[in-house]
This record gives structure tokens, C-alpha cells and sequence, in this order.
């Protein structure tokens, strides 16, 4: 085997190695990350405030820009039809000043404006997506609760089986202990009479020779009209 197929193997069986840890992790895994998604939600809210807060100002500053150009505008008018040419003008100065702040000021409130609109959509985003891994993760617990309680079922199934059969087993052996023992003993019995002669007493009660045998017909007929 070459070198290069040896060192295949070698990383085949660690990748293998390394997703058997991971498979048996998965659940914890899956809980850190989530996790770890909540805390960026509460940081991607906290952003958020931040920045809400700085386009109120913003918001603000703006409005009171408009509000000074009223004024001024109103200010230089009336001015010039008092016949006041210079205070006219200075305050159409003041107004051209604060035209040109507005302007800042407007393109940095509708700056705020569109982060906070892109940062509202993508945390209303994650949060859906957040809400989705949670109820799945729940679903993964509640299936792999259900597969452990099979599992233990079958193997307990399995074991009663096991157990029920060992059993039967069990009891066909002492049934056939026990009708070894009584042919044991059935055939201790024959040999206990055969010794103490019994066996020869009925033979010798069948041919009539001692008394309380079985007597013929012929003989029991003698006796019969013997008695007559």
C-alpha cells in the first residue's frame, strides 16, 4: 500500500473520528449556538437604540434649522418692507447660513434614517431566523426523546425475550431431569423387587404353583365339581 492511500485512510478515519464526536455533541452544539445568536440580537438591539437615539437628535437639530429659517425669512421680509435694507440683508444672509446647515444636517438625519431602517429589517430577520432554529431545535429534543424511549423499549423487548426464552429453556430441562428421575426410579423399583424375590412369587402364582395364583379353566372346573 502506498504512502499517500495510508495517509487517506489515515485522515478518513480521523474526519469519521471527529463527526462522531460532533453527531454526539449536535444537541449541545445546536443549544450554544443559539445561544450565541440571542446575545448578537441583544447587541444588534442595544446598536439600535444607539442609533435611534442619535437620529432623534438629529431629527431635532433639523427642525430646529427649519424653524430658524422661518424666522429669519419672516424677519428679512418684514425688514424690507420697513425700508430696513440692511437688516434685510443680513438676515437673508443668515437665512442662505442656515440653508446650508439644513443641508448637512438633513443628508446626516436621512443617513440615520436609512441604517436604522436596514438594521430594523435585518434584526426583524434574525429574529424570525433565530425563532426558527429554537422551534427546530425543540422538535430535534422531542424526536430524539422519542428514539431514546423506543430504543429502551426494544431493548428491554428484547431482553424479556431473551429472558422468556432462557425460561423455557430452563423449564424443558427440569422436565426432562424429572422424567429421568422417574425412570431412574421406576427402574430402581424393578430391581428392588427382582431381589427380594417378588418377581419370582408371580411367576410362581401364575403356573399355580403357590397359592393366590391365577387358576386355569381346566383346574378351576375340578374344583367345582369337587364340591358338588
Amino acid at each position: 500500500m502506498s504512502l499517500l492511500k495510508i495517509w487517506t485512510a489515515i485522515r478518513g478515519a480521523t474526519n469519521e473520528g471527529v463527526e462522531a464526536v460532533v453527531d454526539s455533541q449536535a444537541l449541545r452544539i445546536l443549544d450554544q449556538e443559539l445561544r450565541d445568536a440571542k446575545n448578537e440580537l441583544i447587541a444588534c438591539d442595544r446598536n439600535l437604540t444607539t442609533l435611534m437615539a442619535k437620529r432623534k437628535l438629529a431629527d431635532k437639530k433639523v427642525s430646529a434649522i427649519n424653524s430658524d429659517i422661518q424666522k429669519y425669512t419672516s424677519s428679512a421680509i418684514s425688514a424690507s418692507e420697513a425700508g430696513d435694507e440692511a437688516l434685510a440683508i443680513e438676515c437673508a444672509e443668515r437665512v442662505a447660513e442656515l440653508e446650508n446647515d439644513l443641508a448637512t444636517e438633513q443628508s446626516i438625519l436621512d443617513s440615520f434614517k436609512t441604517s436604522e431602517n436596514t438594521l430594523k429589517g435585518n434584526i426583524k430577520k434574525a429574529k424570525a431566523n433565530v425563532q426558527r432554529m429554537e422551534q427546530q431545535i425543540d422538535q430535534v429534543k422531542a424526536q430524539e426523546s422519542v428514539h431514546k424511549a423506543q430504543a429502551a423499549v426494544s431493548s428491554r423487548h428484547a431482553g424479556a425475550n431473551s429472558k422468556v426464552n432462557t425460561a423455557l429453556n430452563s423449564l424443558e430441562r427440569i422436565k426432562e431431569k424429572q422424567a429421568q428421575r422417574s425412570a431412574e426410579l421406576e427402574a430402581a423399583d424393578e430391581l428392588a423387587s427382582e431381589e427380594g424375590g417378588s418377581a419370582l412369587d408371580a411367576r410362581l402364582k401364575a403356573a399355580g404353583v403357590m397359592p393366590g395364583g391365577q387358576a386355569s379353566g381346566k383346574d378351576k372346573l375340578a374344583q367345582l365339581l369337587a364340591k358338588k
